[in-house]
């Protein structure tokens, strides 16, 4: 099942060995949209690969929905990895956004493969930079920009990873992934419709070109 995903020529980089091992006891599964993979409290068991679909990562304050990250494919979740490594309970919520095939990859192997192949560190430090360069990102529009702005902006990365538009989505979803009230979105987001940023329809929202 996995050779039909090239695993082989999509990770080459980790080498033959390790790719071997890698597909010797690794799974290939199919999750429907709204799946929970994993919630904040459990202890991981594998450690995701998507190879087509889209997974949502956030964290939950008070009841309040943050988003933290989109795993796309040939990605993989650098907190899961975390988490294993230190044997330590998950920090993260995630969930397919999308009908997702992920490679999911016993969390036991990892203290052996990162010793044994050091190659597999390579696939978690690209995590780690891309992850670390997106908290950046937001704290910066969180420090600089209005939420209409961060509104906009997080709609247009929302497209842009979904390859959609428009992209069914509710204002009580973009509350949620942005820490905010969903009454205070449904303010802004009328107000970029009135500045032609975008249209709303009953169940979606489409971005409008400049």
């Amino acid at each position: 099942m996995t050779d039909n995903y090239d695993i082989e020529k999509k990770f080459s980089y980790l080498g033959k060995d390790l790719i071997t091992e890698l597909l010797e006891v690794s799974v290939v599964k199919t999750f429907p949209p709204n799946t929970e993979l994993v919630r904040e409290g459990q202890y991981v068991k594998y450690i995701p690969i998507v190879l087509d679909g889209l997974v949502k990562v956030f964290t939950q304050f008070e009841a309040r929905e943050i988003l933290l990250y989109y795993i796309k494919p040939e990605q993989s979740c650098i907190m899961s990895f975390s988490s294993c490594i230190n044997n330590d309970k998950s920090k993260i919520f995630a969930i397919t956004e999308e009908e997702s095939n992920i490679l999911l990859i016993p969390s036991e192997k990892m203290a052996k493969w990162v010793i044994h192949f050091p190659t597999i560190n390579i696939l978690f430090y690209q995590q780690y930079d891309l992850r670390y360069s997106e908290l950046v990102d937001m704290i910066h529009q969180m420090l600089y920009f209005k939420l209409d702005k961060r509104i906009l902006d997080y709609l247009l990365e929302k497209v842009k990873v979904k390859g959609k538009n428009p992209i069914k989505i509710s204002h009580k979803e973009i509350a949620n992934d942005l820490g905010t009230a969903r009454e205070v979105v449904s303010r802004l987001v009328k107000k970029l419709e009135r500045q032609n940023f975008l249209k709303q329809y009953h169940d979606s929202i489409e971005l409008i070109s400049p």
